[in-house]
């Protein structure tokens, strides 16, 4: 028989922000103990009481890491310049043994070009491409007898350049990514070097994510 703690904690584990926002604070124990109940006592076949179901919630409340916590605050306080490149084209291909060829030729295109934007990115199965609408119809052209996965438009690029090596701190694309998805910004692809991060959104919501990026200091 499952017991309380075990279906508390698969409970909070299947809902993406709540684990964080007891972390934070901002959510009242004894509400969510009360919430919750209807379906701690389905699934554990019987009569259970807030009291108990708040016990199991602050036994799984993470603890809180300030080492960690302050070289992230350190490293955002650090941020450097924040770009933004709008009219950008996202078109993904099935791998074939045609395509790394096919890349090579629009690489050779690109080079008699200027303030192009363009990012490769390869996966086991599929490759993203991302350019600027200004070649999109260079590029359709050269890749036309490839398979096509998806290909969307309208999209914008911002690019966060951090002063300091950030790849040896635990959580930062965690934090990230937890302060864009909170806006309800739908990241379409996320691009890294060492230094800099891109994400690849849709150009209604680059303000948003502009805002979100350059206020990363701003940690709870």
């Amino acid at each position: 028989m499952a017991t309380i703690q075990s279906v508390v904690e698969e409970i909070i584990s299947n809902s993406p922000f709540l684990l964080e926002n007891i972390e934070d604070g901002i959510i009242n124990l004894s509400s969510l103990a009360r919430k919750i109940r209807p379906e701690v006592m389905e699934r554990t076949n019987r009569e259970v009481q807030d009291g108990a179901i708040t016990m199991a919630l602050k036994r799984i409340t993470p603890r809180f890491n300030p080492k960690i916590n302050l070289k992230i605050r350190k490293l955002f306080d650090n941020t450097g310049d924040i770009i933004v490149r709008s009219n950008l084209n996202y078109t993904t291909y099935l791998n074939s043994k045609t395509l790394v060829s096919k890349q090579i030729e629009l690489l050779n295109m690109l080079s008699e070009k200027s303030n192009v934007f363009y990012i490769f990115s390869q996966g086991i199965y599929e490759t993203t491409i991302v350019l600027s609408d200004s070649v999109v119809k260079e590029a359709d052209q050269i890749f036309q007898e490839e398979e096509q996965v998806t290909q969307l438009r309208n999209l914008s690029s911002v690019t966060i350049k951090l002063m300091m090596d950030g790849t040896n701190i635990p959580g930062v694309y965690y934090y990230m990514l937890k302060r864009i998805s909170w806006e309800g910004v739908n990241v379409i692809e996320v691009i890294s070097t060492t230094n800099e991060h891109t994400f690849i959104v849709y150009e209604k919501e680059v303000e948003r994510t502009f805002s979100i990026l350059k206020n990363l200091n701003q940690l709870n």
